[in-house]
């Protein structure tokens, strides 16, 4: 399930983490990568530090803080954080995300991109997510996030004009099946509606009981 989440930091976040990324130090993206990726990688990352681990525990309470993430995600951990730059003529080919990350070799189910900075900013610089028949180009407004599955082949266009910020992240899910997330969100998001319009009914019940079978028989 791809979709977006367009207001996910506040303005004041916004504007305090672009402060500190535009006065920071960063190293080459090639350093992060696989020995795959590192043939198509071309970008910056922000170094390891003080301010990459603020920068991250930002983004982190952004997230926790989200109905639709939590709803639609069901974290189990938000477990890797990188802040990348693009200046321009640099981009990142087409790729799919390690399956085990981080020392704890956590899963990645689930990907996401939160942008920084506005389109207007730069041109290029579309993330680009593939499928079988087809692909679709993403570039969202400032403070908006695009959660995608870790699994597909996806990568950024070259950045022609200007300079794109974003930061990229990776879950593990409580839930492994990109399949059964869906359905426990699409169950979810029609009990919220039926208490919205009629209280608390025996039907609502009955979707509540399923959703709390469903998560003891998937979750992990």
């Amino acid at each position: 399930m791809i979709f977006t989440i367009p207001d996910l930091l506040t303005a004041s976040e916004l504007e305090e983490i672009r402060s500190i990324l535009e006065g920071a130090e960063f190293a080459d993206g090639k350093l992060t990568a696989g020995w795959h990726a590192q043939l198509v990688k071309d970008n910056q990352q922000l170094k390891s530090g003080q301010i990459q681990t603020q920068l991250t525990q930002k983004v982190k309470e952004a997230l926790n803080r989200n109905a639709l993430f939590q709803t639609a995600v069901r974290p189990r951990m938000i477990h890797s954080l990188l802040f990348s730059r693009y200046d321009v003529g640099m981009s990142y080919g087409t790729h799919t995300d390690n399956a085990l990350m981080g020392s704890g070799f956590w899963r990645s189910d689930v990907s996401f991109t939160i942008f920084f900075n506005p389109p207007s900013d730069y041109e290029g610089g579309e993330l680009v997510i593939e499928s079988a028949d087809d692909e679709k180009a993403y570039k969202l407004q400032s403070g908006a996030a695009l959660i995608y599955p870790s699994s597909t082949l996806h990568r950024v266009d070259p950045v022609t004009k200007g300079t794109r910020l974003v930061g990229v992240g990776w879950v593990q899910s409580l839930i492994r099946s990109e399949s059964e997330r869906e359905i426990l969100f699409d169950l979810e998001t029609a009990r919220r509606s039926m208490f919205s319009q009629q209280g608390k009914t025996v039907e609502f019940d009955l979707v509540s009981k399923t959703i709390a079978n469903l998560l003891r028989k998937w979750a992990e």
